[in-house]
């Protein structure tokens, strides 16, 4: 595959700086599923399914600690790395969920899985550094480290007997001795992959070599089909690993709204990571981090109910699109989406934006991905089955109409 430090034409050297932006902002592209997100929402009846998320409130056990924060004057500044009292939740429950002992001192709290992932490329990063990590995927992984500086390198998860598939021997030639970090989202957003254990020891063993980082997004962990945890590194790191999980409260706890994440990380990095909080953005407000304590106490419940609408959801979805002709179903393994192929769809933009007005449902586009995802839509099933009845009769009808 390619490495894409920048643009062919805005190389460091030449690039014009459009009213004196650095280069980091003027080679930043627009998220494409925001674009059509925010035409279909001039709309009248669309069904959106286009951002991952669930479409149910949090729990009213996150609702009522964060009020009762708010009421007990919890209105101020907070440790850099966390309060306390959620940085202990999350150690136990991170040593419950995997079996093996997690410190406290190797959480650091933050605001979103998105935010703790800048944190991250901002304590591994020096500009010019090699990262690994693959495509079709979620922008914003690779863009937080090329804003970082990082020179990004991309490898290609490819269909394989009905599922997405990584070729190891390419990653592992991949991951060099200069490779500064590999950065991973398993269970994947957008095909659901799940990269399995064996492949994630092969992986460690050959990072423990060359002494690179691993970086792991596990915001999906517990959004697995196939058991109540997905195959994870914090499960198989040994203490002095270079390996960081980065982790949300959005997805398993449907809490997007929250902002509310955390890190796990050697302790060598908590000293860094409690600076960056600092000077990115002090602290996480502390009511919300009372309401990520009470559902770690008290919110399994929750998170089962979830996965339960999920597997509801999810065969429905998967029954409707194997049906519909001329869809190249692929099976995901987590997460909660299915990226599926269009035969004969050029243009997914065009497609995507084509079936908010012929059919009021909105999808993701495969080129928000990546290239490798040209071809593709992402539909989020995190809805109640009804949405997905409705939005499902609509989408046959329009993928006719809008390939026509």
């Amino acid at each position: 595959m390619t490495t894409h430090p920048f643009p062919p034409d805005l190389s460091p050297r030449h690039a014009p700086l459009p009213s004196g932006l650095a280069l980091r902002t003027s080679t930043l592209s627009a998220s494409k599923i925001r674009e059509v997100s925010e035409e279909g929402a001039q709309m009248a009846g669309v069904l959106p399914l286009w951002f991952g998320e669930g479409a149910w409130p949090t729990d009213p056990i996150a609702v009522e600690a964060a009020a009762e924060a708010l009421r007990a004057g919890d209105h101020f500044y907070h440790s850099n790395r966390g309060a306390p009292p959620l940085r202990a939740a999350i150690a136990g429950y991170l040593s419950a969920l995997h079996g093996r002992p997690v410190p406290v001192e190797r959480i650091t709290v933050s605001a979103s899985g998105m935010q703790g992932l800048a944190l991250v490329a901002q304590a591994l990063v020096t500009p010019g550094d090699r990262v690994v990590t693959l495509r079709p995927a979620w922008p914003n992984i690779a863009e937080t480290f090329r804003i970082a500086g990082a020179e990004i390198h991309f490898e290609g998860l490819e269909p394989k007997e009905g599922r997405w598939s990584l070729d190891m021997t390419r990653l592992l030639a991949a991951v060099t001795p200069d490779t500064r970090a590999v950065v991973l989202n398993s269970p994947h957003n957008p095909t659901g992959w799940v990269m399995p254990e064996a492949d994630m020891k092969t992986l460690l063993e050959h990072c423990r070599k060359l002494g690179t980082w691993i970086v792991s997004d596990d915001v999906y962990a517990r959004l697995y089909r196939h058991g109540q945890v997905a195959p994870a590194f914090p499960a198989l790191a040994d203490e002095g690993d270079r390996v960081i999980s980065v982790n949300s409260f959005s997805k398993a706890w449907s809490m997007t709204g929250w902002r509310l994440g955390w890190i796990t990380a050697p302790e060598e990095l908590a000293a860094p990571l409690g600076m960056l909080t600092e000077f990115n953005m002090s602290c996480t407000p502390g009511f919300v981090q009372a309401a990520g304590a009470a559902m770690l106490d008290r919110g399994e419940a929750a998170v089962a109910t979830f996965r339960g609408r999920l597997t509801e959801a999810y065969a429905l979805t998967s029954a409707r699109l194997r049906a519909l002709p001329g869809i190249d179903f692929l099976e995901p393994d987590g997460a909660f989406y299915c990226f599926f192929k269009v035969e004969g769809m050029g243009d997914s933009l065009a497609t995507a934006k084509a079936l908010l007005r012929v059919a009021q449902v909105g999808l993701a586009p495969g080129i928000a991905f990546g290239e490798e995802g040209e071809g593709y839509l992402r539909l989020c099933y995190a809805q109640p089955v009804e949405v997905l009845e409705r939005a499902l009769a609509r989408l046959g009808e329009g993928l006719l109409t809008a390939r026509r």
